[in-house]
Order: C-alpha cells, then structure tokens, then sequence
C-alpha cells in the first residue's frame, strides 16, 4: 500500500495525544505530484497518476470543510490506530467517540465526507493490488533509506544545502508544515526552543515548508515572514518536489509532522504527527533525541 504518513506510520507519536494537527497534504499546488514506480513504464505511470489524482479528492474533501476535519485530527490518538486497518473506518471511529464535540451540521458533513473517503479508500486498493509484490517489497525497502539520499535545497537566502547537513549532526529534526496550516505556525517557536537546546546536544531543527517547494518565491516570502514573526532563527529549506525528499513530503496527509534524521541521513522511529507545543509531546521528542544521540555516541 502506498504510503499514507497520517494512518499508517506516524502514529507512534502522533497526531494526537491530545495534541492538534491539519489534515490532509495541504491542498496548494506544491503537493500535486507524478509519482513515477518504474521510468518508462506507461502503465505503471497511469496507475500512479490516478492514485495521486484520488489522493487530491481525499485532501480536497479535507479543505472544503477544514474546521470540521481539524476538530477531527486533533482527536485522533495513537493508541486506536491500526497500520492495517481502514482509514475510512479509523476516521469514522474517531468522531463517533468524540460526538459531542460537534454540531449537528458538522456531523453530517463529515459523515458524508467519510462516505466519499471510503469509496475513494476502495479504489485505492483495488489499484494499489495491482502492483507486484516485487515492486512492494523495493518501495518498503528503499522508502525511509532513499528518503535524505543525494539530498540538496536552498534555505530561505538561498544558500545552497546538501546531505552533509545531516552527517554534520548527531540528530537532525526535520519538520514539515505549510503557511496556512495553524497548529504548524502555533509550535514553531517552541522549536526554536527546541532547537536552541539541542544544539549542545550536536542536534539541529530544519524546517522544509511544502508550499515553497521548487523555489517558489512568493510562498518563501510569505513562509519567511511568518517564521519572522514567530522569532524562528533555525533554518528552513526548499527542496525540489520531484526529489525523494520532496515526495516524501507530498504523501504526509496531516500536517505538521516532525521526523528524526541520524548522521547518515536515516529516518529513525517513526513521525510524529501533531504540535510539539503541547509539553507531553516535547518531552517525548526530547527523549526520542537522546536516544538517537546516544546511539550516535556509541557508534563512533
């Protein structure tokens, strides 16, 4: 099954121990991809456009009725999910435990969204059944290792970054958010903090916002001023979209979500999914930082 960030892996942390996030891959033009399994294969190449194009539905559904489907993400707890289970069906269990929570209009909204979920849910896995077991087992092998390989972006002043960001680090945490997401914008300053403090740790906070992918300049200007005007030093990044990190980021369903990179540029546990500003959620990042600079410690 093609990687879904916001059900399947990012729960280890995630998106919500009571803590908020937005739902859905932002729908901006920046997450719109091709996602190519094997070059010069047409059919391989349809099936994965109209997989990209029914992933588009869920995350249109996700922003026509965006108050609603935040209420719902911020919900969402780690310990119902289920990495085998149905999105659809997880979603439903999520606001049928928290009815109360919602207005009349906003039940039947998105219980009607969910329909349409599970039907697109339907023809996901009728597509992603297709695909050879062979092909299964590359992507599951090569996703988290290919991730940070030959790896390259600019920050914000367009200085130009490659993969000795991450071997110059014990532990690089690498947040991805987009300008219009709110809980995104309500942590970065707490991971200015968390930057600060992790730097005597040999650790370092990069942010890589969706919207300004392929050097977009107006949503670098714009992702800028809000950085600036949450007092946020650390650096960001653009990257291209049609890099491996950049799809990566395109198939992350809920925003914002924080992942830990070692030296050599693995993905190690899983993504948390959600806003560090909660202190429970800090704290357990903190620990999972020591652990990784502890193992990067013993290594050496």
């Amino acid at each position: 099954m093609k990687n879904k960030l916001s059900f399947i892996s990012i729960f280890t942390l995630c998106m919500a121990l009571s803590l908020t996030a937005c739902g859905g891959k932002q729908a901006s033009n920046t997450a719109s991809k091709s996602t190519q399994t094997e070059a010069g294969s047409e059919a391989s190449d349809k099936s994965d456009s109209t997989l990209d194009d029914l992933y588009q539905q869920e995350n249109q559904l996700f922003a026509d009725h965006s108050d609603a489907w935040n209420k719902v993400f911020g919900m969402m707890s780690k310990s119902d999910a289920d990495s085998n289970g149905n999105y659809a069906d997880y979603l439903a269990g999520t606001i049928e435990s928290n009815k109360d929570s919602f207005t009349d209009d906003e039940l039947k909204t998105l219980n009607e969204d969910i329909e349409t979920i599970r039907k697109i849910e339907e023809q996901i896995a009728e597509l992603e059944s297709k695909s050879t077991s062979s092909d299964d087992n590359q992507k599951n092998s090569s996703n988290s290792s290919s991730v940070f390989s030959d790896f390259s972006g600019e920050d914000f002043d367009g200085n130009k970054v490659d993969d000795s960001l991450f071997s110059g680090n014990a532990v690089t945490v690498v947040n991805f958010w987009f300008t219009g997401c709110k809980p995104c914008v309500a942590e970065l300053s707490k991971l200015n903090e968390l930057n600060d403090a992790i730097k005597s740790m040999g650790g370092e906070v990069v942010g890589i916002n969706t919207e300004t992918f392929d050097g977009n300049k107006t949503a670098i200007k714009e992702a800028a001023s809000v950085l600036e005007s949450q007092g946020v030093k650390y650096r960001n990044l653009s990257i291209d979209s049609s890099s491996s990190a950049g799809k990566y980021a395109s198939e992350i369903m809920a925003f914002p979500t924080t992942i830990l990179v070692d030296r050599n540029g693995n993905i190690v546990g899983e993504p948390m999914l959600g806003g560090i500003d909660n202190q429970d959620n800090y704290d357990t990042l903190m620990k999972q930082i020591q652990s990784v600079v502890d193992a990067d410690s013993t290594n050496k």
